[in-house]
């Protein structure tokens, strides 16, 4: 096995390094550093939680790495694609569960620690930039007044779903399933949450 040469692997494409990282799996940390920051903020915006952000990125890398030696490579753009892919269905899943799976981490041996505050601040920073605020109030405001009330009480103000229940009159049940569908009635709406502006980070 070679051994690792940054330079070389600076000048490979995403998709040279996903299926050169089968032999030399030292190749996929330049594919982690290329992608990071953008996962990380396709997360933050979804979420609105900096630690669930970045668990959801580490989950999603190391599923990547794990799977990567099944990676078919049809063009350029198609290792990101295949990422966000992986990304969007752990989105989902902790959409639905409000909870992040950390089933390839551990089957991996990645340790669980958690985020530096500083790294959870600017993951929020990006979530507080003014373009988000006005696409997040002007979606929330298409929502039916249930849905919106639950989405507010629960991700806005942070509050239990126990509490979030109480407050807006409904079962605890009933108000896991108006935040889950008003969330992804949101992920649909919000032109900022578009694959291509991600892609454009």
């Amino acid at each position: 096995m070679r051994s690792f040469d940054a330079e070389r692997a600076a000048t490979l494409t995403d998709e040279e390094l996903m299926v050169a990282s089968v032999a030399q799996p030292e190749l996929f940390v330049t594919f982690y550093d290329r992608h990071a920051r953008g996962l990380l903020a396709f997360f933050a915006r979804r979420t609105y939680d900096g630690q669930a952000a970045a668990d959801l990125t580490a989950e999603t890398f190391a599923q990547a790495f794990a799977g990567r030696a099944g990676f078919k490579n049809p063009g350029p753009g198609s290792a990101a694609g295949w990422l966000y892919t992986i990304a969007r269905r752990q989105l989902n899943r902790f959409i639905k569960r409000q909870s992040v799976e950390s089933r390839w981490r551990s089957s991996l041996g990645i340790a669980l620690h958690p985020v530096p505050s500083d790294a959870i601040e600017r993951a929020e920073e990006l979530i507080d930039s003014a373009e988000v605020r006005r696409q997040v109030a002007g979606a929330l405001g298409r929502l039916n007044m249930d849905l919106r009330q639950a989405v507010v009480e629960r991700v806005v103000n942070g509050r239990s779903y126990a509490e979030a229940a109480r407050l807006t009159g409904c079962s605890e049940q009933l108000l896991r399933k108006r935040v889950s569908r008003g969330l992804k009635i949101l992920a649909d709406d919000l032109e900022i949450l578009r694959e291509d502006h991600d892609r454009g980070l």
